[in-house]
């Protein structure tokens, strides 16, 4: 499998690359305020690439950070509903008869 997605890596890496070289051209960007940027297409969208990648995290830390909440706060409440029942954590389930079979060991004669 390792293999696998090593041959897929090399093969995005390839198009990837083939991509930039393919959009080299210069390109303005025009914003608000007549402010402008010029520079090379393909590092125009990577820029905004990792900008959109770097929003996209940010949107989702507060969902995240509530899962974790919620998640302690129910440990808490599971921990506290065991000890009023008394049961504490939960032991392995051990199971009704264990048949065990003694071998006696016997060094080799020689």
């Amino acid at each position: 499998m390792k293999f696998v997605s090593t041959i897929v890596g090399i093969v995005l890496f390839i198009l990837f690359f083939g991509f930039a070289l393919k959009n080299t051209q210069e390109v303005d960007l025009h914003f608000f305020l007549q402010y402008e940027l010029r520079g090379p297409l393909v590092l125009m969208l990577l820029a905004f690439f990792v900008a959109g990648a770097a929003l996209g995290i940010l949107a989702l830390t507060p969902t995240v950070f509530r899962q974790r909440r919620e998640k302690w706060l129910n440990k808490i409440t599971i921990q506290s509903l065991q000890s009023a029942a008394g049961t504490g954590t939960p032991a392995a389930p051990t199971p009704d008869a264990v048949a065990v079979a003694v071998v006696p060991v016997v060094p080799p004669r020689h």
